[in-house]
């Protein structure tokens, strides 16, 4: 070990505490009168015991750490070291034929002084350098925490350890034995629910959350209250982060979107999910885009035996190249650029990384522009469908799993139609010892490329105006993450056929979003306006997860759902993709767009009448 000033310092420090020591039990065995005669023997020992001692300190490890630091770990390595040099000081004595006298009591009493001295220094230097550091500095920001329990134990101590210029004033909790008491000096003052009173009292304009454990429902409140306070709140990280120590404690952000429209963790079956994914070959469709990524992200914690990703986009596939290889060191990974449309391309890449499982999340998905452009719409996301589904049944895919949309129920827009009928391709393939095909619905995600926040904030960041389609519009929403592990839920649990959604929690409405994204950022509407657009080409006010018909059954993990849809047989819909086919080649965009809404909406009547009348009188292509 390098030998620094400090080190030096220190090594100094104990050195001149073990003389005071061996010195002070001679003191303290003879009553503080040390007769004359064992004068001579306390300090001809010393030249023994001390660098003995220091010698065995060194070994340990003590001038490794940061007094400023000091902790149990410390003092753990103080008590080993002098224990160590209590059993050899009288061996070197006896070894070394020292013709000192040194009384039995001084044995004991210098292991004792010392483990004070040392110790005590260190507690002393880290209590000083802390309150140096004070939270209560004269230029100090003062600041109420929400929580006191572990982790805002450990809050005040890495704020001061890091010197930040918060001055917490109090913290609160619920818990009503913490309530009147004190936390490294700081009062817990009430109950969570009486922050915003305390912050007005104290005048405090600065929060942090400090309640990792806690249900997200109480966050959520929490957060709400603060915000519509127009009170600055931070968070500590999640639960998750800081149990596998991803991060510390002090490393506050400022309070997200995720944390106000967010839920509570998705309960995984880990233990399904790894044997199901960990000795497969995984392959991932669209696997740059939001959702497609993030599916990729949580297959990789499975670790599987290789995980291929195919994308259309370049630039996102290199984008994601560069994460995975930093992050996901000793999975094979495969990059695959190519169009799901491209039969030949699928069939080559599946016949070679012959995957065990495959997650389809290649589509277009933005309503307004799908409308411009519906032949794209349609043969995209259904006839590319159709071509990487028939190429997956040939190369002996075990299970495909379909991402689908909330928008595929009563479609009004080509882009939903496009995935309803996506669904149905699914379901055709569907043969008994096959490949199983699994459809997962689920509504709007936080921060997708498609959604409504990354606009707002770009608007909010510009000064606006925000833009609404309109005041009533309303949207369910959850997080990425959330969504791609209950897409990987869905895919352990489906049995092939099914199509599932997701449970997606309390509709919002999108200008309240609107709102509560200004006031995250600080601002209000009288800064920047909300400005109302109108509905746009294919959009509704409301989104349904399911038809008001279609059948809904519960499963064993309480955030999905099944959904009983009539499907058609395989031969049908061959037939009627055909007809879209050459619909599609013929340019025709408003006689498909149309025809493929008459058939998504079609789909929801009983299975009893296997052809539904909007399907009647469609003549398959030749």
């Amino acid at each position: 070990m390098k030998l620094s000033r400090n080190t030096v310092l220190v090594l100094l420090h104990d050195a001149l505490v073990a003389v005071l020591a061996w010195l002070g039990a001679y003191a303290i065995r003879f009553n503080l009168t040390l007769p004359t005669a064992y004068v001579d023997d306390a300090l001809s020992t010393l030249s023994w015991v001390v660098p003995l001692q220091v010698l065995i300190f060194w070994r340990f490890g003590l001038y490794r750490g940061l007094w400023r630091f000091a902790s149990l770990p410390d003092l753990k390595r103080i008590l080993r070291a002098v224990g160590l040099a209590a059993v050899l000081v009288p061996a070197i004595l006896i070894l070394g034929r020292i013709g000192a006298l040194v009384p039995r009591s001084v044995l004991v009493l210098d292991p004792l002084l010392l483990v004070t001295l040392m110790s005590g220094s260190r507690l002393l230097y880290r209590l000083w350098k802390e309150h140096r550091l004070s939270l209560s500095g004269g230029d100090a920001v003062p600041v109420l925490v929400a929580g006191a329990g572990t982790a805002a134990d450990m809050l005040l101590r890495e704020l001061r350890r890091v010197g930040a210029s918060w001055h917490v004033v109090g913290l609160l909790d619920d818990n009503p034995s913490l309530q009147g008491r004190h936390l490294q000096g700081v009062p817990v003052l009430g109950a969570l629910d009486e922050l915003v009173a305390w912050a007005d009292k104290l005048g405090v304009r600065n929060v942090i959350l400090a309640l990792p454990a806690a249900p997200h429902a109480v966050r959520r409140r929490l957060g709400e209250a603060c915000v519509n306070a127009g009170l600055a709140v931070q968070t500590v990280p999640g639960l998750d982060d800081l149990m596998h120590g991803r991060v510390a404690v002090g490393a506050l952000r400022a309070l997200e979107l995720d944390d106000l429209l967010g839920r509570d963790p998705v309960q995984l079956d880990d233990s399904g999910l790894a044997a199901w994914l960990g000795p497969r070959c995984v392959l991932v469709t669209g696997a740059g885009g939001s959702i497609g990524s993030e599916l990729a992200r949580q297959i990789a914690r499975f670790r599987p035996r290789r995980l291929v990703l195919l994308e259309q986009s370049e630039y996102a596939l290199y984008q994601l190249r560069q994460e995975f290889e930093a992050r996901y060191v000793g999975i094979e990974l495969a990059w695959v650029i190519g169009d799901v449309k491209d039969g030949v391309l699928m069939e080559r890449v599946l016949q070679q990384h012959r995957p065990a499982l495959v997650f389809h999340a290649a589509a277009y998905k933005h309503v307004p522009l799908m409308e411009e452009n519906p032949l794209e719409a349609l043969r995209n996301n259904v006839l590319g469908t159709w071509t990487f589904g028939r190429a997956a049944v040939a190369a002996g895919v075990e299970k495909f799993v379909l991402v689908s949309t909330d928008k595929a129920v009563e479609p009004t827009s080509v882009m939903g139609a496009s995935k309803r009928l996506a669904e149905l391709v699914g379901q055709s393939l569907q043969r008994p010892g096959g490949t199983r095909f699994v459809a997962v619905r689920f509504g709007n995600v936080l921060g997708s490329s498609g959604s409504v926040v990354p606009r707002f904030r770009a608007q909010i960041e510009s000064g606006g105006p925000i833009t609404v389609t309109h005041p009533e519009v309303t949207r369910y929403f959850m997080s990425i993450p959330e969504a791609a592990q209950l897409v990987l839920q869905a895919g352990l649990m489906g049995e092939g056929g099914e199509i599932f959604l997701l449970d997606m929690g309390d509709p919002v409405k999108i200008v309240d979003l609107a709102r509560l994204m200004l006031r995250l950022a600080g601002r209000n509407e009288a800064e920047i306006p909300i400005v109302y657009t109108g509905l746009r080409p294919g959009e509704k006010l409301f989104e349904d997860l399911h038809s008001p018909r279609a059948g809904v059954s519960g499963t064993p993990h309480p955030k999905l759902w099944r959904v009983s849809e009539p499907t058609l047989d395989g031969e049908q819909v061959a037939r009627l993709l055909l007809d879209l086919k050459a619909r599609v080649q013929a340019g025709d965009a408003a006689g498909a767009r149309d025809w493929a809404l008459a058939l998504a909406n079609g789909s929801a009547r009983t299975a009893a009448d296997p052809t539904p009348p909007a399907w009647r009188g469609v003549s398959p292509a030749s």
